[in-house]
């Protein structure tokens, strides 16, 4: 079992570039992918979804790519001619708007690092190489994250499975003798009437045969419990279980409703409200899981 949250982060630096991956991923019903990367390396994005995919099967992923050089002010290139024009607009722009524009050494060097970050990079050939390990790495941090918080998650799922297992256990032994209380009672309401009616009368035999059918809740109960024991055995397998075990809470949640719909018992009602208040917890878990 894995979680859908994680992270991973990974970089590499070489004589001209350092790439840098980073992958978060968080809740959501299918995969989405989102990259984040400059425009021109767009035709990147098939092989990274490629690549995501063989990794992660449900959630949205966020992924960003930077290729920075690490030549620094060193591997600059200053086009003065545009760089005089750059700075002419940003004052005339400034001007028009009552700001004061003092462009300092310090300025002018951030300005030109951000032009040539957008303007330059890593050539197309080389792209694919610079990004292709460090992809990989991160991905597989990610990997190992989602593993680690689907451990916890596995290990809290089995302790409420045992608590609804327990619950399930209480609700059958607190449905034990209901038919034969209810005979009992309805004998003593008709003599309290003065309703001279015993057992063999056939309308006592049909309203206590009526009563059982309806608060019968012993098929409820084995499907309960065997909805219980699938849910459990998912929970100790690899591949993602996210959607089987969403579809078996829902189920779930129908035999409980039913078993509280058919019970007359104080007792019973009191254990499905546990029951359900628990069963939320256990979805609003499992809605973390792949």
């Amino acid at each position: 079992m894995n979680s859908m949250t994680g992270f991973g982060r990974a970089a590499a630096a070489g004589s001209e570039w350092e790439t840098v991956v980073q992958v978060s991923s968080v809740n959501r019903k299918t995969l989405e992918v989102a990259v984040s990367m400059p425009r021109a390396w767009q035709w990147l994005e098939p092989e990274i979804n490629r690549r995501v995919r063989e990794v992660v099967k449900r959630g949205r992923i966020q992924l960003t790519i930077e290729c920075r050089s690490v030549l620094g002010a060193a591997g600059l290139v200053l086009d003065e001619r545009a760089t005089d024009a750059l700075v002419s607009r940003l004052g005339a722009y400034a001007r028009d708007r009552g700001h004061r524009f003092e462009p300092d050494a310090s300025f002018l060097l951030r300005l030109v690092l951000a032009r040539r970050d957008d303007q330059e990079g890593p050539a197309d050939d080389q792209l694919a190489d610079l990004v292709g390990p460090v992809l990989a790495e991160a991905l597989e941090a990610l990997a190992r994250m989602r593993e680690r918080e689907g451990e916890a998650l596995a290990a809290d799922l089995a302790a409420r499975l045992e608590a609804l297992r327990t619950m399930t256990a209480k609700i059958a032994e607190a449905s034990e003798g209901s038919v034969a209380d209810y005979r009992g009672q309805l004998l003593q309401r008709l003599s309290q009437a003065g309703l001279e009616l015993d057992l063999s009368d056939e309308r006592v035999l049909k309203e206590i045969a009526l009563f059982a059918d309806r608060c019968d809740i012993s098929e409820e109960l084995v499907r309960l419990a065997s909805h219980l024991d699938q849910f459990g055995e998912l929970c100790r397998r690899a591949e993602p279980v996210g959607r089987t075990l969403d579809f078996i809470l829902q189920e779930v949640g129908r035999e409980i409703n039913t078993v509280g719909s058919k019970s007359n018992r104080l007792e019973i009602a009191r254990l499905v409200i546990e029951f359900k208040n628990e069963l939320e917890r256990v979805r609003e878990q499992v809605q973390n899981v792949e």
